[in-house]
């Protein structure tokens, strides 16, 4: 299968100088569209190849590097949708029979709730007893026990341990303990979901970046904050994203500028109420809820994962518990954003659309090609616009311009 990936990572670069990309008048008026296209061009190819398998033939391989030069994106997207899913079906169907005593009766009992209201995150954190999800019964395994039969299943699992980047600022980083191939899932970006909407609730608001080093920004403007999940727990619980650190704490005097302050004192985050939260029945235990934990690569190396958006289908109870996100404003009641410029505006419509099904926004990082015991790195992409930290090493500096253009 290794030839056939050389011709993959040919057909990327390949299709990476495409005219049809370069010539399009619309990318010309949006770079940032442009990185969009080529980001999920990347992932078709990727994901597709790692859903042909072993025993894949070239013929299948030349055939997908074909529609990545024809297909449109929307559809490229569809089905890097339909190739991450398939992945995840797997992941926790497998994850099911490690942790179910009974996987029919405990899937059964695992989505026989009530579903909470649209705004009962957004306004309240505590958790009405007399509404409270029943948790269902799994297995005493502890988070390293989950970890090491997921290993067992698909040849490797996630390690958080000291990163390898010799830099006194790396901290924790996320490693791969044993081998997979290009296309894999790896990890899923945990934590609070906030649509433009709710930019306002968001901790620390508007200097959100300010003391939280782990949030995420989707193209389509989801923000995720992956703080309040921490490193996960040890059991299957009602979780609704609840954190004791404080993110609002003020910078000193000394290094807060007058525009920070002035906007600091004009723009303060919006406060929850005192309201029910039901909250998620969650698997803390989840051997795939590290994405937060991936460093960007230091001088010399380069990524070995990429970011995917992922909208999981709420139509799969069966897999909701190990999907480690919340949406903040509830899951049946979206409210539709447009974009305009650094701006988002309501556009007039709300919830699903017609033969829409209901889905949860989120992130999952996946292998740009073979890794074998290895740390793992994440292109940052932070904006050239802004002061980046000493430590970052742009990978692709035309790339940062686009994505935040």
């Amino acid at each position: 299968m290794g030839s056939l990936f050389i011709r993959f990572q040919e057909a990327v670069k390949t299709l990476a100088k495409n005219p049809m990309f370069a010539n399009n008048r619309l990318f010309a008026r949006d770079p940032r569209h442009l990185q969009f296209e080529a980001d999920v061009n990347r992932l078709f190819l990727y994901t597709s190849y790692y859903r042909l398998g072993a025993n894949a033939e070239e013929k299948d391989a030349e055939e997908i590097i074909d529609m990545a030069s024809k297909a449109s994106v929307s559809e490229q997207q569809k089905q890097v949708q339909e190739n991450v899913h398939y992945q995840l079906t797997n992941m926790c169907q497998a994850m099911d029979s490690i942790l179910l005593p009974d996987t029919k009766s405990g899937a059964s009992e695992a989505n026989n709730y009530p579903r909470r209201s649209g705004l009962s995150f957004a306004v309240g954190t505590g958790v009405s007893s007399a509404n409270k999800p029943d948790v269902p019964t799994t297995r005493p395994l502890n988070r390293t026990e989950l970890s090491n039969k997921f290993r067992d299943h698909f040849q490797y699992t996630l390690d958080i341990r000291p990163s390898q980047i010799p830099h006194k600022d790396a901290g924790q980083g996320l490693f791969l303990s044993g081998e997979t191939n290009a296309g894999a899932v790896l990890a899923i970006y945990p934590g609070v979901v906030y649509s433009p909407a709710y930019y306002r609730y968001i901790p620390g608001y508007p200097k959100i970046d300010a003391c939280n080093n782990y949030l995420i920004t989707r193209y389509d403007g989801t923000i995720i904050d992956a703080k309040p999940w921490k490193l996960g727990g040890d059991s299957r619980e009602i979780w609704d994203g609840s954190d004791l650190v404080d993110y609002n704490a003020a910078p000193s005097k000394s290094q807060e500028s007058n525009s920070d302050r002035a906007w600091r004192m004009l723009s303060k985050p919006l406060k929850k109420g005192h309201t029910e939260n039901f909250g998620e029945v969650l698997e803390r235990r989840n051997p795939l809820a590290f994405g937060h934990f991936a460093n960007h690569p230091p001088k010399g190396s380069t990524p070995n994962v990429m970011i995917c958006p992922y909208d999981f289908p709420l139509t799969e109870k069966d897999m909701r518990v190990y999907i480690p996100n919340i949406t903040f404003g509830g899951e049946e009641e979206p409210v539709t954003m447009k974009r305009f410029g650094s701006f988002w505006f309501k556009s007039g419509r709300s919830g699903n659309q017609v033969g829409e099904s209901p889905v949860l926004k989120t992130l999952v990082l996946v292998s740009t090609r073979s890794i074998c015991d290895e740390e793992l790195f994440l292109n940052y992409r932070y904006s050239n616009s802004k002061k980046r930290p000493e430590w970052y090493i742009p990978v692709d500096e035309e790339e940062d311009k686009r994505r935040w253009s």
